[in-house]
């Protein structure tokens, strides 16, 4: 048994990652703003997590094993986490994203063409922090997403107060309505309703991992591991969007309808022109196993096509 942290973890594969490590037996506290209560069993402290006095005021005399965090996005969060779990875990996960390798929003060492980017291609003891931005602003927040994640992860490395290990996760799928970012929403409804899909005239692959899968592999990080430093979360196997619109057409039964876009005009959610699939060989070398993508897609998306045709209450 380990006393567990979780920030955020109110939803999606968050609130999976609880539910999991209570049926592990892990004492779980859960830290959020109150807008969902956690799983049943877990202690609950409504904070908001970007007010440190009140952060350290909740915390109390409490200490962790591990703690994860769900929900750090700029290097501001970073450094308040720092000065908080200082002193209170020996260890501390990040969940972080493929966004971080994005060439397309920030200058990245060259990479070999249509090779799976290693974790070294994003060095975090190496990236600049800048935490004079705008990182309050949530406009700026989400349009600098990727930087954001970056950052954090540059101050959580630094510092080295506490161990520090980040998942940088692929493209997250499954669970119909649970997927809340409406991400393959937006090619589920647009097959049911036969309308047009946005592509790029070339497409490049990207990878994905089930929710499912990513929050056994979160629970793996912080339980039955020790390893530090980036790690990539991905399932096998690379798609690119018309192979993945392909398998939601064999589920709903329809011929996908495309339009390619005009140069520099955006096409859908997963539609790549520039290739930063990652390769997932790091976490296979310490022992996690993972599932194909082929595997587990039809199944997820059967879930969305069943969640974009069935009425709201």
């Amino acid at each position: 048994m380990q006393r567990i942290c979780v920030i955020g973890g109110s939803r999606y594969f968050g609130k999976l990652l609880v539910q999991r490590l209570l049926a592990a037996g892990h004492r779980v506290t859960v830290i959020n703003r109150g807008s969902v209560p956690p799983p049943p069993g877990a202690e609950h402290l409504v904070v908001d997590r970007d007010d440190e006095a009140a952060l350290v005021a909740a915390l109390g005399s409490r200490a962790f094993d591990v703690v994860v965090d769900q929900v750090c996005y700029t290097p501001v969060q970073a450094r308040a986490a720092v000065r908080a779990f200082a002193g209170r875990t020996r260890r501390y996960v990040m969940t972080s994203t493929i966004e971080v390798y994005d060439p397309a929003t920030a200058a990245l060492p060259a990479a070999a063409p249509h090779t799976p980017v290693p974790e070294e291609r994003v060095d975090p003891a190496a990236w600049p922090v800048r935490t004079d931005l705008p990182w309050d602003d949530a406009a700026y927040r989400d349009a600098h997403y990727g930087e954001g994640k970056r950052q954090a992860e540059s101050v959580l490395t630094r510092d080295g107060r506490f161990a520090f290990a980040s998942v940088r996760s692929a493209h997250v799928l499954g669970g119909g309505a649970r997927e809340f970012t409406g991400r393959l929403a937006y090619y589920t409804d647009r097959l049911v309703r036969g309308a047009e899909i946005d592509v790029f005239a070339r497409e490049l692959p990207t990878v994905f991992i089930h929710y499912e899968e990513l929050a056994d592999l979160l629970l793996w990080a912080a339980t039955a591991t020790a390893f530090t430093g980036p790690l990539n979360a991905c399932s096998d196997g690379l798609l690119d969007v018309r192979g993945l619109a392909a398998v939601l057409a064999a589920e709903a039964g329809r011929e996908p309808v495309y339009r390619t876009v005009a140069p520099g005009e955006p096409a859908g959610p997963f539609s790549f022109d520039r290739y930063y699939a990652m390769s997932n060989t790091r976490a296979k070398e310490l022992g996690f196993v993972f599932s194909r993508t082929t595997g587990w897609l039809p199944g997820a998306a059967a879930e969305s096509i069943t969640a974009s045709t069935t009425p709201a209450a």
